[in-house]
């Protein structure tokens, strides 16, 4: 009969320590957002989206080798000898012009290991996370500026450059080439 009694304490004590948690709760300040009109804010050092400012961009590669996941394309063409291409906000002096880069946010981890090494702090992580689509192709961000017809342009400039720097290290050396034979050819005892 004692057993019957204490089950009967336990169970109301029971009860009434979780009725106690309830009481607490039911008078302190919800919690929850109405998430597309309130947003919440988020940590100073969270990762969201990439971007990437292209004036500050040198076409150095860093970020598509640190990238874990390939995400990253960059194409560069090297500017002409006498071209300006100006610098970058932190004066570092621009060589390349960077026609292509493009983040495939849907192959992002958000590692932000790309981040880091780039030297002129050109690509950096937003607060922007919002970027929901019904199609996947929205998501890869293409953030150089240059035309097609540029891009083109550019590219048959720099091959050209190639070929006729190409042809004068040819030249350099057959001119070395003749001149040794020259050299050599005086160099010979004369038959008398």
């Amino acid at each position: 009969m004692r057993q019957y009694f204490k089950n009967i304490y336990e169970a109301i004590a029971t009860i009434l320590v979780g009725m106690g948690v309830t009481w607490r709760h039911l008078f302190t300040r919800a919690v929850t957002i109405q998430y597309p009109h309130v947003k919440r804010t988020l940590p100073e050092r969270s990762r969201m989206q990439l971007f990437v400012e292209m004036d500050d961009c040198i076409g150095c590669m860093a970020c598509e080798r640190a990238c874990p996941v390939d995400c990253i394309e960059i194409k560069t063409v090297r500017g002409g000898k006498d071209e300006d291409l100006g610098q970058t906000s932190n004066g570092q002096k621009k060589r390349l012009h960077v026609v292509q880069f493009d983040i495939d946010m849907g192959k992002c981890c958000y590692c932000s290991d790309c981040v880091f090494p780039c030297p002129t702090g050109a690509i950096r992580m937003t607060p922007e996370y919002e970027f929901i689509t019904y199609d996947r192709s929205t998501l890869l961000t293409k953030f150089a500026t240059y035309s097609p017809e540029e891009i083109s342009e550019l590219e048959e400039r720099e091959r050209k450059e190639k070929e006729a720097q190409a042809a004068a290290k040819a030249a350099k050396l057959k001119a070395a080439e003749e001149a040794k034979k020259a050299a050599a050819g005086t160099d010979e005892p004369k038959s008398e």
